[in-house]
């Protein structure tokens, strides 16, 4: 049995320091995956890490000790950008609806531009640069450009969208730029989708990038001291996928750009990756907690799922596709029959990978979701449940470090208010008997719905009223609130329950004692 080594430690070495579940980055995987991107790039092309991907602060300080800029898309990932070393000079922050706090920390922190995306956008961020007394600041605009992506199934733009300035819009967007002192259009951006696999779709979009930018310099003197061309390169997941070409990706946009240089030959670009720069470094691990067959359909259970890494679940896909599973324990042994992988949460929809080919499984196995470095956790509802945030863990130099540490109740409840019981809502002296009966009534009344029948003390709930035990549980949280009580459920008997009369004594004894105590 050979398990799985990162860097030479084992990874059950690493499980049993950090506890599972947990997310496993290798560092030597991002270097190598940035690196190879980057000798191949044409030099006017800079590379920005967008952190909305994993913005793990120090997967984010790997990759800008490498030499990436930073994208950010929150004044949070902003903080986080700057924590990673990422100078104010190669940040830019886009986003469709960007709130005044986060124009401000723009313009505080300085940073390369902020990506604006409508008119009603650039007045604001002009008054506030206008408010806070400081230099004009640099914009890029977004535009949604007039030609069709291709390669895309999550298409940004080429159709009607949140993101950016219609094409056709931009020339008068341009001229209002020029009447607001406090900015200065630098260039365009344009992102058209996201996870492409095809290399001709990609040196096809940003031809259309370039083009378009060349066209409205041309028709509106919109300057161009920057493009950004957005990115959108793929990563294969599924098993009738292939990873990109990344020499045929390289070679085909590196002709683009020399024939825009050729015209633009001050312009800098930018190329803005996520998915691509981080998912090969990551993996999702989880502990088997139980194995079983149900209706000759083999199960593993395991100690994380949805509420870590949705992706791999495939949450709101028609159609559900594995991502790269393996066994970690079992790292080099054959597969010997499908077994669908869940998680620990209470749907059925919680199945991290259906019917897939592994080595024979056992309880405390360790399993790996492959290519998870991208949309894991922060991408995932990891309240639910409140099973909260897996650890984060980064081996670099031979070495595992902790990047996140795993939430607590004390995380998950800290940040949470109880009030207190509200006095006021409760009379000081307390109901006699036949108040008591009236609220029971009133409950009832509002329970149901409607005006109740001629009632007294004797009326049986079940047999007279029609309730039924839903009903009934509703009248006792009515009038926990208002006759001011805490039902027990161990102490409530049927015999409560039979009668307006029968249940009013107990709403007494039951508020009697609350008071006493």
């Amino acid at each position: 049995m050979s398990e799985l080594h990162v860097q030479g430690i084992p990874v059950s070495a690493i499980a049993e320091e950090f506890g599972t579940p947990l997310y496993l980055y290798d560092a030597d995987v991002l270097a190598d995956t940035y690196t190879a991107l980057r000798d191949r790039l044409h030099p006017a092309v800079e590379v920005y890490f967008s952190l909305k991907a994993n913005p793990n602060v120090s997967v984010c300080a790997e990759l800008v000790r490498l030499g990436a800029g930073t994208e950010v898309s929150s004044a949070i990932e902003l903080a986080t950008a700057s924590l990673a070393g990422s100078r104010p000079e190669h940040t830019i922050f886009l986003g469709p609806g960007k709130t005044d706090g986060e124009l401000r920390a723009c313009v505080d922190a300085g940073i390369r531009t902020t990506v604006v995306e409508s008119a009603g956008e650039l007045r604001r961020l002009d008054a506030i640069v206008d408010g806070r007394g400081g230099a004009p600041v640099d914009v890029l605009l977004r535009v949604n450009p007039a030609f069709t992506t291709k390669g895309s199934g999550l298409s940004m733009g080429g159709k009607p969208r949140q993101f950016g300035i219609d094409e056709q819009d931009v020339p008068s967007v341009v001229a209002l730029a020029r009447t607001l002192p406090h900015v200065r259009v630098a260039g365009l951006h344009a992102y058209m989708g996201t996870r492409i696999l095809n290399a001709t779709d990609i040196v096809h979009n940003t031809r259309g990038i370039l083009d378009m930018a060349a066209g409205l310099h041309d028709s509106s003197g919109v300057p161009l001291d920057t493009v950004d061309i957005g990115g959108g390169l793929g990563v294969a997941y599924f098993d009738n996928e292939k990873d990109l070409d990344l020499d045929a990706v390289t070679a085909g946009v590196n002709a683009v750009v020399e024939e825009f240089l050729a015209d633009h030959p001050d312009t800098r670009l930018i190329m803005e990756l996520g998915r691509y720069l981080v998912a090969f470094a990551g993996r999702y691990v989880v502990r088997v907690l139980d194995v079983k067959t149900s209706r000759g359909e083999a199960f593993a259970i395991a100690d994380g799922g949805t509420n870590h890494h949705m992706a791999a679940v495939g949450i709101g896909s028609f159609v559900k596709r594995n991502f790269p599973i393996r066994s970690l324990t079992r790292f080099d042994e054959p597969a010997t029959g499908p077994c669908t992988v869940t998680g620990p949460l209470c749907t059925p929809n919680d199945v991290i990978g259906k019917k897939v080919p592994l080595a024979p499984v056992a309880v405390g196995d360790l399993l790996g979701v492959e290519r998870s470095g991208a949309y894991g956790p922060t991408a995932s509802p990891v309240q639910f449940l409140s099973h909260g945030y897996p650890a984060e863990v980064l081996v670099r130099d031979g070495q595992a470090h902790l990047v996140r540490r795993r939430d607590t109740a004390e995380d998950l409840l800290g940040k949470q208010i109880l009030l207190p019981v509200r006095s006021a809502d409760r009379r000081e002296d307390p109901m006699n008997r036949d108040e008591t009966i009236e609220a029971v009534k009133v409950a009832l009344a509002d329970v149901l719905q409607r005006e109740l029948p001629a009632t007294h003390e004797d009326t049986r709930l079940f047999e007279d009223l029609h309730l039924d035990s839903t009903s009934v549980l509703e009248v006792l949280m009515t009038l926990e609130d208002s006759v001011g009580i805490e039902v027990d459920p161990e102490e409530l008997q049927p015999e409560h329950l039979k009668t307006i009369g029968s249940l009013a004594d107990y709403a007494l004894d039951q508020a009697g004692e609350r008071a006493r105590g």
